[in-house]
């Protein structure tokens, strides 16, 4: 009798080899799709490097720039285009009103940063100027150290920079209410010391603050202070203070470092692709043929 023919182990095999190609296209389809993610992410991230270096380096020219003189200073509107320039100034400072921020860190160690209110000569403005760093006192938080400031009319060479940054405060504080009798003191009224009590510019509240927003500090003191920009005063150590001011933090070992992780999560997808839809049936296929032959 004829053997009847082999329809069935044909059609038994063709299902099988539609299945395996179904799955090797889906794979496929989803490796393109996850390394064309992480190769995109990868790029996204070093432009942003990018950007952050131009950035860096404009401020850098910015310093770079011939100062301000105090005329073109008192004649700028917005000064957004002038950060980090250096100016010259002439003026008086206002020691009472003198803040000093906590919990500030330079070289690793924790303290304040100095803060004083700069009266322009010939003029009716004030600028806060960030005088500084000093240590604070280990044993009483409250007693402040020693900062001279020199009293009557002084120049200043300092950057122009944005308000002092925040750090972060839990919970929100209500603007102090303004004082009625704040008027710039006299030059011979000017303290050469930094306080160890409320100023009595700033009456009922301490000079030692979390945070400065210079909106509410000029209602607080009535003084005529702009609030769009701050002052930081350049050059060597000295009157007590250390001046050695932490560059921009702009991020840029961050974003090269998540590139990195992207593009190594693509590498990854390529060599586990390659491993599992290659090399390894490859190997299975090899294994099966010599365990057949050894039959």
């Amino acid at each position: 009798m004829t053997p009847a023919p082999s329809e069935p182990l044909v059609s038994s095999v063709t299902p099988r080899r539609r299945a395996g190609r179904g799955r090797f296209l889906i794979v496929t389809l989803a490796a393109v799709l996850a390394l064309g993610a992480t190769v995109s992410l990868g790029r996204w991230q070093l432009s942003r490097a990018a950007q952050k270096e131009a950035l860096q380096a404009r401020i850098d020219a910015q310093k770079q720039k011939a100062p301000l003189s105090q005329a073109e200073f008192l004649a700028l509107g917005e000064a957004v285009g002038e950060l980090h320039r250096p100016v010259q100034l002439r003026g008086l400072w206002l020691t009472a009103q003198t803040v000093y921020l906590d919990n500030r860190q330079m070289h690793g160690t924790p303290g304040f940063y100095v803060l004083t209110p700069f009266a322009l000569e010939g003029s009716e403005q004030t600028v806060m100027v960030q005088r500084g760093w000093v240590q604070r006192n280990f044993v009483d938080r409250t007693q402040l150290g020693v900062v001279e400031t020199p009293p009557g009319i002084v120049e200043l060479t300092a950057l122009i920079e944005p308000p002092p940054s925040h750090l972060f405060e839990l919970g929100a504080k209500a603007a102090p209410a303004p004082v009625a009798s704040a008027p710039a003191p006299a030059p011979a009224a000017q303290a050469t010391s930094g306080p160890t009590a409320p100023a009595p510019g700033i009456q009922g509240s301490s000079p030692i603050r979390q945070n400065l927003d210079l909106e509410a500090f000029r209602a607080e003191t009535q003084l005529p202070l702009r609030t769009d920009v701050s002052l930081q005063q350049s050059g060597p150590a000295s009157e007590g203070l250390q001046r050695d001011w932490p560059a921009p933090a702009l991020g840029l070992e961050r974003h090269y470092g998540y590139a990195f992780q992207w593009f190594g999560l693509s590498a990854l997808v390529v060599i586990l692709y390659v491993w599992f839809q290659f090399i390894s049936p490859f190997r299975r296929a090899r294994r099966r043929a010599r365990d057949g032959r050894s039959l």
